[in-house]
């Protein structure tokens, strides 16, 4: 049984997830949920500056939620880095999906032999009136040689995840979700737990 924690004011403590993105929420409600922090989430336009970190990105973006929301939130930010194409779309992986799409990348990986790839997602954490703390995350595989598979959208269809030989794309929802690193959720759980909350069970 996890233990039970509560902010200093001896409330259960509400974070609001910055996303419309149904798997994400529901990932945070596993880390979270036993551990008595409610997760709740809206989807609203957050500026994505141009940094050369994922962190930089998300902490900036959690910071102006929060700011604007008037509230605790999370907000990620996520990249595809290839190492072959020196760490190419990485931070810029948002508008090169709009520009290129997997289709360009295919392109761009044709003849190479080395097609490791990774993605970063990055959580960052900002309280009301603070500063935003950053988790990061990387699940591991490869670029494949062509599309496939029904599921998912966008990278779920080149890329495959290391310990299995198909694509994202390949798997029903419930599958896929299990193929991504939680690490970074798992990391902030385990922040909130020490620094943020006093064990009252």
């Amino acid at each position: 049984m996890c233990d039970i924690y509560t902010g200093i004011e001896g409330k259960n403590m509400e974070i609001t997830y910055v996303t419309g993105n149904w798997a994400k929420v529901l990932s945070a409600k596993m880390f979270f949920d036993p551990i008595g922090i409610k997760i709740n989430n809206i989807k609203i336009d957050c500026p994505e500056i141009q940094a050369d970190t994922f962190e930089k990105v998300a902490g900036y973006s959690a910071k102006y939620a929060s700011d604007k929301l008037k509230c605790n939130v999370i907000k990620n930010d996520s990249g595809l880095v290839i190492p072959a194409l020196k760490g190419f779309p990485g931070v810029y992986t948002h508008p090169v999906e709009d520009m290129l799409g997997e289709d360009g990348i295919l392109k761009l990986m044709e003849g190479i032999t080395d097609r490791r790839a990774y993605f970063v997602e990055c959580i960052a954490y900002c309280p009301y009136g603070g500063e935003p703390v950053t988790f990061t995350a990387r699940t591991y595989g490869t670029i494949a040689c062509a599309k496939s598979g029904t599921h998912g959208w966008s990278w779920d269809y080149i890329f495959v995840p290391d310990g299995v030989d198909k694509t994202l794309a390949n798997y029903e929802d419930e599958e896929r979700l299990k193929m991504w690193s939680t690490d970074a959720l798992a990391s902030l759980a385990d922040y909130l737990n020490k620094s943020n909350f006093k064990k009252i069970i």
